[in-house]
């Protein structure tokens, strides 16, 4: 029986020198490729200036957000809970209901949008957002 010697394989390197050039390119090809999400705000169709019409008071609730986030419907401080079932009350009482949303400049956008979506979910389809007071 013949036992052949092993032979010593050579030591494989991989070249490093294009390791960096190889990196820049693919970082500036992501760079180039990628597209950023932009936020657009939020989609909705506003009435021409100039077009105001004078409400009854009768037909319209106040909603208030604060630059703490509290939130109080004609007056009262309420917990973002309670502003869903009692709008859907008020809207099943009188049709003609027109929600006025007013808040502060310093009122944080995610609290904006949580009373925003809760008076939507209400059912009242006449929401009035007002300009921040100053």
């Amino acid at each position: 029986m013949l036992i052949g010697k092993r032979r010593k394989r050579p030591d494989v390197e991989i070249p490093t020198s294009s390791m960096a050039d190889i990196a820049f390119l693919l970082l500036i090809f992501f760079l180039v490729t990628t597209t950023m999400n932009m936020d657009k705000g939020i989609g909705m169709v506003l009435p021409p200036t100039g077009s105001g019409k004078e409400v009854p008071k009768k037909n319209i609730c106040h909603v208030w957000i604060n630059a703490a986030g509290e939130i109080a419907l004609e007056g009262n401080i309420v917990p973002l809970s309670v502003i869903r079932g009692d709008i859907k009350r008020r809207v099943a009482e009188n049709p003609n209901l027109i929600v006025s949303l007013k808040s502060d400049r310093e009122t944080a956008y995610e609290v904006f949008i949580d009373v925003l979506d809760e008076l939507k979910l209400s059912g009242s389809e006449r929401i009035s957002i007002a300009s921040p007071e100053e």
